[in-house]
């Protein structure tokens, strides 16, 4: 039976995906520290039933911690699956160190852990954000990367570079994978889908950026989930592969569809677009398709 590690582990994909790691009989190790980007309850339930799993092992623990992770990583870990950063786009703008240090720091731990252990193949959570203000639409994994416009879109893209190096240094086994705005069972509760529909079924007003018109790429979590799994499953020597829905939908028929499903309207105050928002996410699929 395979060791995966999981980073992460507790949030919204890192819980989906140890889950279907356990339903497929891997042997998964799992790692959080449970931060306070949003409730650590939500987190602990996330994986509570996966304690009484006899092949699921946790960890509180945080991937800046070297020695921490050195002693878990004793358990001889055959595959990583690194899921675990600081998440959010304006959330970075106030503390861009707190994101460089974990978002790249924290995925340097564990590529010098990957190399000291000899662990050949390495999943590493990206994001769409690192596309920017990139206008070749849809973003494909040929797009140029160097126009990030937030912390958090950079210390992503400084996550894949630090990835490609030790590929080519150390042969590692690595994928990229670039998520898009994921959406499903166990949602984070600051994004849109769970924000906004929560909101309006209370009869409380929803803040809307802009005029309405930036559109995101909304991807289902369980095929989020299929893709990490058949990247961990692939072995490439180093990819970047986009996973999404290739289906971008404009936000204010968005709301109009949580409006329709309630059957409630929607009480919205307009604000400007945020500093390190982007007009659309669109990813092209093809690569993830082959």
């Amino acid at each position: 039976m395979q060791k995966i590690l999981v980073t992460g582990a507790a949030g919204f994909i890192g819980s989906h995906t140890c889950e279907e790691l356990l339903n497929r009989d891997y042997s998964v190790v799992a790692i959080d520290n449970f931060n306070k980007y949003y409730d650590p309850k939500i987190k602990k339930r996330n994986i509570k039933n996966f304690l009484k799993n006899k092949n699921f092992s946790f960890y509180k623990a945080d991937i800046r911690d070297f020695a921490k992770l050195t002693q878990i990583f004793d358990r001889k870990i055959d595959k990583i699956i690194h899921l675990a950063a600081r998440a959010g786009v304006r959330p970075s703008l106030k503390k861009p160190r707190l994101y460089f240090d974990v978002n790249v720091s924290g995925t340097l731990n564990l590529l010098e852990l990957a190399k000291k252990f000899k662990i050949n193949n390495f999943i590493f959570g990206s994001s769409s954000s690192v596309y920017g203000e990139n206008t070749k639409i849809p973003f494909s994994e040929k797009h140029r990367t160097d126009c990030q416009i937030s912390p958090y879109a950079s210390s992503k893209k400084a996550g894949e570079l630090i990835c490609k190096t030790y590929s080519h240094l150390y042969s590692l086994n690595i994928t990229c994978l670039r998520f898009f705005t994921v959406y499903g069972e166990r949602g984070r509760p600051d994004m849109a889908p769970y924000k906004f529909t929560n909101l309006i079924y209370n009869d409380k007003p929803i803040e809307m950026y802009g005029d309405g018109t930036s559109k995101r790429d909304y991807t289902y979590i369980k095929d989020i989930v299929s893709g990490i799994l058949t990247a961990l499953e692939k072995n490439f020597r180093f990819e970047i592969i986009n996973l999404g829905n290739s289906d971008p939908i404009e936000l204010k028929r968005f709301i109009s569809i949580i409006e329709k499903k309630l059957n409630k309207k929607a009480k919205i105050i307009q604000k400007p677009i945020p500093k390190g928002d982007v007009k659309i996410t669109y990813a092209d699929i093809s690569k993830a398709k082959r």
